[in-house]
């Protein structure tokens, strides 16, 4: 428990020039920082903003595209079921319809091609000038799609590679029905991917920058920059359709790509007829390119005139600190003097000066606020047998030993272990009633005893302690800070006359308690 110095001390006239002087850089440099903070932050914020809107526009215009392309193909599909199921499948509607299906093929640019499957899945016309022998496509998703659901809405599938030009395609199609209801086949329009993406390859993107077209589930159909290995891929996992989509058909967030981890400001709109969805996205470095160049070119800027500040602070603190600096060496070499008066040169606990500045303080401190406070006097057993054994380096050695094993088992800040004299030691535990005081001291003789230091002189053969507990009264107004020291040496005593290696307690009517007037 270190003790303060005494003495007071003048504040030089030097340190509050140096200090005021200090005060006024910093408050310019934080003036300086918070606004080109401030400054920089609004820009950042307005850059997202102006991302956000850029990719939300660009998102409504792919969705009204999508919608667009999608309708067209679809009103195809309905004139060639209402064809079906009016004039039926017979040759000769067959050969009329087949070349009505090439007619709409080559109109409608983004249609790969137009299909007629019966129940069984077989071709029954297409729009290609020849089909392959015997083909069937009731193992294909939106064949048994329709084969088990009666809705004759559009229904849009996943991406894939048509079975007749092997490029990749998405599939719209719809229910053809019997007369009574039944199912009665598949008409089915197929969109060329590569319509899609060279519409997309005409938008200019940062280079790392995307286009997602998806189904409403989460099914990547095609992507820019294309990736055949992501089409067909799923992203239903993302924010985007967990919790965004099903709220709100439009939108905008920043995130991170289940593609290929690169954080983007994503915007989405959901196309209004049909299941899909439409995403334009601007990669966060893009969007902050800009804003950091500045974000640098301001950093500079203060730097060069915090720079200059700060040289012209030094040269007006240079002489300032000279003197404080002299000044710091005297308080410094007074404070080490300090705490080598206040600390036992051999084994670096405190010392009986300490130990008297201290005390009273603790038993005024204790008083006050009704607290206990605890002495443990501490004597080496047979020590002089082991001067005598060993010689006094040894005993010097065995003092410091023993010293180190007490402190260690003084966890609390306010606890002080002092050497008293010689070889006897006091502990002193603020706070710290009798029960406590005497495990402390039952934990001090343990340590003591593992210590296992030789002692031929000593029954046990190895070096113990013997202690004296004593824990102030608050109610005696006589109490001195000697009578506590007296009352836990008398304890000690008896401790010693019972054959040593053990404790007593100073109890407040037995003959071991102490009153002084």
């Amino acid at each position: 428990m270190p003790v303060a110095p005494t003495y007071r001390q003048t504040m030089p006239t030097g340190l509050s020039t140096q200090r005021l002087a200090v005060l006024f850089v910093i408050l310019v440099t934080l003036a300086l920082l918070a606004l080109v903070g401030w400054q920089s932050w609004t820009s950042r914020a307005q850059a997202l903003r102006e991302a956000g809107m850029d990719a939300a526009n660009l998102a409504h215009s792919l969705a009204q595209h999508a919608d667009d392309t999608f309708e067209e193909a679809d009103a195809s599909l309905s004139s060639v079921i209402e064809r079906v199921e009016t004039d039926g499948m017979g040759p000769g509607q067959i050969s009329r319809l087949h070349a009505v299906l090439q007619s709409q093929q080559r109109f409608i640019g983004q249609l790969a091609g137009l299909f007629v499957y019966d129940e069984q899945g077989r071709w029954v016309v297409t729009s290609n000038e020849t089909d392959p022998l015997n083909a069937n496509n009731a193992d294909r998703e939106y064949f048994r799609y329709h084969m088990n659901n009666p809705d004759r809405g559009p229904h849009v599938g996943a991406a894939i590679q048509s079975r007749s030009t092997h490029e990749w395609v998405i599939p719209l199609s719809r229910r053809i029905n019997h007369p009574d209801g039944s199912f009665a086949g598949v008409a089915l329009a197929t969109l060329r991917l590569s319509y899609f993406n060279e519409f997309y390859n005409g938008f200019d993107l940062d280079a790392k920058g995307v286009i997602v077209l998806a189904l409403r589930d989460g099914t990547i159909l095609t992507r820019r920059p294309f990736d055949a290995n992501a089409v067909g891929a799923s992203i239903a996992k993302a924010r985007l359709f967990t919790d965004l989509l099903p709220v709100s058909p439009v939108g905008n967030e920043m995130a991170r790509s289940m593609v290929d981890g690169i954080e983007r400001m994503y915007a989405y709109r959901q196309a209004e007829e049909y299941p899909i969805v439409s995403m334009a996205a601007t990669s966060k470095e893009a969007i902050f390119a800009e804003w950091e160049a500045n974000l640098a070119r301001s950093a500079g800027f203060v730097a060069i005139v915090l720079a200059a500040m700060a040289l012209c602070a030094l040269v007006l603190l240079r002489q300032i600190r000279h003197g404080l600096k002299t000044e710091a060496e005297l308080r410094n070499a007074h404070a080490a003097l300090h705490k080598l008066a206040m600390q036992d040169s051999l084994t670096g606990l405190a010392n009986r000066r300490q130990l008297d500045a201290a005390l009273p303080d603790e038993i005024g401190r204790a008083r006050r606020g009704g607290k206990s406070l605890g002495l443990i006097m501490l004597d080496i057993d047979h020590f002089k047998r082991f001067n005598d054994l060993y010689g006094h380096p040894a005993g010097d050695e065995c003092i410091k030993a023993v010293g180190q094993a007490v402190l260690g088992c003084c966890g609390r800040s306010g606890d002080l272990v002092v050497r008293y004299g010689g070889e006897e030691l006091l502990v002193l535990l603020p706070e710290c009633d009798e029960d406590g005081a005497q495990r402390m001291a039952e934990k001090i003789l343990n340590a003591v005893r593992q210590l296992q230091l030789h002692h031929a002189g000593n029954d046990t053969g190895y070096v113990t302690i013997s202690a004296g507990v004593h824990v102030m009264r608050t109610d005696d107004p006589a109490l001195r800070a000697q009578s506590l020291i007296q009352a836990a040496d008398q304890a000690l005593y008896q401790a010693k006359s019972l054959g040593r290696n053990r404790l007593c307690l100073s109890r407040p009517n037995s003959p071991e308690h102490v009153r002084l007037a």
